[in-house]
């Protein structure tokens, strides 16, 4: 395709002029000889300056899909070419041993607090025997120590079952972006790897779309000299595609 841009400059000003012929006197002498008078009539028009360059389309945006979690996909969600939406579930891997990590890690989770619990009401027992010389200051050490060990347990169970609430969710793949997804490279049964090289899927932002160009630098030069001031916002760009027509939309530079 090409990209015609319109460049208006500043104002071009017509000039007319008008002279007085010379008068005869009766008797055929020429009369003295008038002055010469001059009208200048001022108008105002603009000037287009148009380049042509060619240009190649290429998207706004774009995607690749790939797994973040390891599995055997189940499922393909999309139709190769439409448009999806951003959030939009694309696939589905095989939810069933990220579902049993997640109740493992539930598990664990119960077992911690009950072991902190347990560690809790010991050491305020033994703090309050502390005084009465029934126990140690070792035992109530002690006592205290098991105590914060119980919470570390607590804050990494906790960790676990996130990850494992969040490995779950990217058993289902989902759409970064707007735009339209092209061909799928993976089907159903395939065996997909965590962050794996392969793309299964591109999605590309199509609008807005840039369109880029060749030019060389002394007239890119040029073309920079001519924008100066507010003439970079008089300035148009209208695409001409490969078969002479002309493209709906109007483009910015």
């Amino acid at each position: 395709m090409r990209v015609k841009m319109k460049l208006f400059t500043a104002p071009v000003v017509a000039l007319l002029m008008v002279a007085c012929s010379e008068p005869q006197q009766a008797g055929g002498q020429a009369a003295p000889q008038a002055p010469e008078v001059a009208v200048v009539t001022l108008s105002t028009s603009s000037l287009a300056l148009t380049t042509e360059l060619p240009g190649r389309t290429t998207d706004f945006r774009q995607a690749e899909i790939r797994p973040q979690v390891s599995g055997i996909l189940q499922q393909r969600l999309f139709t190769e070419g439409q448009q999806v939406e951003a959030g939009q579930v694309l696939y589905k891997i095989d939810a069933a041993p990220y579902q049993a990590a997640l109740a493992n890690a539930k598990a664990n989770l119960a077992s911690a607090k009950a072991v902190a619990h347990n560690a809790r009401l010991k050491a305020e027992r033994f703090k309050g025997l502390l005084g009465n010389k029934a126990v140690s200051q070792q035992d109530y050490d002690d006592a205290q120590a098991a105590l914060m060990q119980a919470d570390a347990a607590i804050a990494s169970s906790e960790a676990a079952l996130q990850t494992a609430q969040i490995n779950l969710n990217y058993t289902q793949i989902k759409a970064p972006i707007s735009g339209q997804i092209g061909r799928s490279a993976v089907t159903e049964g395939a065996l997909l790897t965590a962050n794996q090289a392969q793309v299964m899927a591109t999605i590309r932002q199509l609008d807005p779309i840039y369109v880029d160009l060749t030019q060389s630098s002394s007239e890119l030069l040029k073309l920079k000299k001519q924008m100066q001031g507010d003439d970079r916002d008089n300035v148009t760009v209208d695409l001409l595609l490969d078969d002479g027509s002309e493209y709906s939309e109007q483009g910015s530079l």
